[in-house]
C-alpha cells in the first residue's frame, strides 16, 4: 500500500502529512499534477526476468502505451544477491538517483515488486511517495524530484518513455535530498506507526 509523507523544504524540514489513506494520497498528488493508479499484481515473479515481467503485465502495459503514446518500455530491477559485487552495485545504483533532477519526459513507473520512494519537490514542499507492488506513479516532465531505493534495494519496476533514449536526468545541484528523511528512515518510521 502506498504511503505519503509531505515535508516543508526548508533547512529543517517539518512533516506536514503522513498517510496511507488512498483518497487522501490521490488528492494530495493530484494537486501537484501527479497521478497514482493501482494494478493487480501478478504472483510468482520474484525470480522473473524483464521479458517475463513485461509479458505478465502485457495488457496493462499496452493500455498505458495506447493512452499516453509511449514508445519505449523496459524493466528496472535490483534485488539483493550474494555476489561479491552486490554491495558496490547497490550503492552505485542508489547514488545515481539520489540527487535532485528533472527529465524532459514523464517519469512513469509501475512497481511489480519491492518498493522505492519518489521525492517530488514542488511549490516549497517535498512529497515523499513510497511506492510498493501494484503502484503506478506518473510524474509529469519537468517535475523536480529524486528517487531512493534504500540501503538494501529490492524492487522491480516497469518504466515507460516517450523517447527511446530512456532515462536521462538533468541534475539541479540542490542538496535538498540530504535534508529530507531517506527511504530507510521513512520505512522504519512507518513500521513503528
Amino acid at each position: 500500500m502506498t504511503y505519503l509523507t509531505v515535508y516543508t523544504d526548508g533547512d529543517a524540514p517539518d512533516a506536514l502529512l503522513r498517510t496511507e489513506d488512498g483518497a487522501e494520497i490521490a488528492t494530495a498528488l493530484k494537486e501537484v499534477g501527479v497521478r497514482l493508479r493501482h494494478w493487480p499484481t501478478v504472483e510468482g515473479l520474484d525470480d522473473a526476468g524483464p521479458e517475463e515481467i513485461l509479458n505478465a503485465y502485457r495488457e496493462e502495459v499496452a493500455r498505458v502505451v495506447a493512452e499516453e503514446g509511449y514508445t519505449f518500455v523496459d524493466v528496472a530491477q535490483l534485488r539483493p544477491d550474494d555476489s561479491p559485487d552486490w554491495p558496490e552495485r547497490s550503492r552505485a545504483a542508489r547514488a545515481k538517483f539520489l540527487a535532485e533532477h528533472t527529465h524532459d519526459d514523464d517519469e512513469v513507473r509501475f512497481f511489480a515488486g519491492g518498493s522505492g520512494i519518489f521525492y517530488l519537490h514542488i511549490d516549497g514542499k517535498v512529497h515523499a511517495v513510497l511506492c510498493e507492488a501494484g503502484d503506478l506513479l506518473s510524474v509529469p516532465a519537468g517535475t523536480t524530484h529524486w528517487f531512493d531505493m534504500g540501503t538494501r534495494p529490492d524492487f522491480t519496476a516497469i518504466r515507460f518513455f516517450h523517447d527511446d533514449d530512456g532515462w536521462v536526468g538533468d541534475f539541479t545541484g540542490d542538496p535538498i535530498a540530504s535534508r529530507i528523511p531517506d527511504f530507510d528512515t521513512i520505512t522504519a518510521g512507518r513500521a513503528q506507526g
